[in-house]
């Protein structure tokens, strides 16, 4: 039987028929530079101005978004047993930010059940090349975001296996109903939002706890999770998780609500 590694157990009645998951932050990463970002294209310069990187004390490497002056929302699974972070503000080129705060894990906040996760941060002031980026609102909540089109940053890996990118990436890709993520995982949660992997448009390794933002009115409705085993370029849907689902959680924290 395979074993799952993602948030959730996949209660099916036969795991082989299901791909497997991996968290996009644990993918095998090359020794050497070898090809080019597949269907992405690197950001202009204030592209996503909400987009942070963290740097974790343990060696590894996530993303996040500013959600407030104060708060940054990333994924549990980024945080793990890490003592610290830096925190990498307005940076196109990963770590030539335009400033950076470090962070302790006194300021770390882990959802208890599901892989999503605030950090506290030293106040920021909003310009145009550090920015907070919306939630969606309390009207939307029920908003399945269903065959939307949204835009995920990151300075993940730029195809399998690939070494991080030095300049941010962003990929255009398309919400799906969970029942399309269903038939490559089994039952990936209400708390989950899926995202179709077309000519190997997808998340990678390194993107974990980055924006999923709607083109349309520029919310953030996904917080970067999974990928299959198999690739980012496999053809599986990515999964990220669903910040309507959080609303309550976020606001409860931050006080942060629309």
């Amino acid at each position: 039987m395979k074993v799952f590694l993602a948030i959730l157990a996949l209660a099916v009645a036969s795991a082989a028929a299901f791909e497997e998951k991996v968290f996009v932050k644990d993918l095998p990463k090359a020794t050497k530079m070898e090809g080019r970002i597949t269907n992405g294209y690197a950001a202009p310069e204030g592209k996503a101005p909400y987009t942070v990187g963290l740097g974790f004390s343990g060696g590894w490497w996530c993303g996040g978004s500013i959600i407030g002056n104060t708060w940054v929302l990333t994924a549990e699974h980024c945080i793990g047993d890490a003592a610290s972070v830096i925190v990498y503000f307005g940076a196109t080129w990963r770590t030539n930010a335009q400033y950076t705060h470090t962070v302790g894990n006194g300021d770390f906040i882990k959802h208890s059940n599901a892989d999503i996760a605030l950090i506290r941060i030293p106040h920021v002031d909003f310009w145009h090349m550090v920015n907070k980026v919306e939630l969606p609102s309390y009207n939307d909540r029920y908003n399945d975001y269903n065959e939307w089109w949204a835009v995920a940053c990151g300075w993940g890996g730029t195809y399998d296996g690939s070494p991080f990118p030095d300049w941010l990436q962003c990929v255009d890709i398309q919400i799906v109903h969970n029942e399309e993520c269903n038939w490559a995982y089994g039952s990936v949660g209400d708390n989950v939002i899926c995202t179709r992997t077309v000519d190997g448009k997808s998340i990678c390794g390194g993107d974990s706890g980055g924006p999923l933002v709607t083109h349309d009115g520029n919310k953030l409705v996904g917080v970067s999770n999974f990928v299959s085993t198999n690739g980012c370029q496999s053809g599986a849907p990515a999964g990220f998780q669903r910040v309507t689902y959080h609303l309550d959680w976020i606001r409860d924290h931050t006080g942060i609500s629309y």
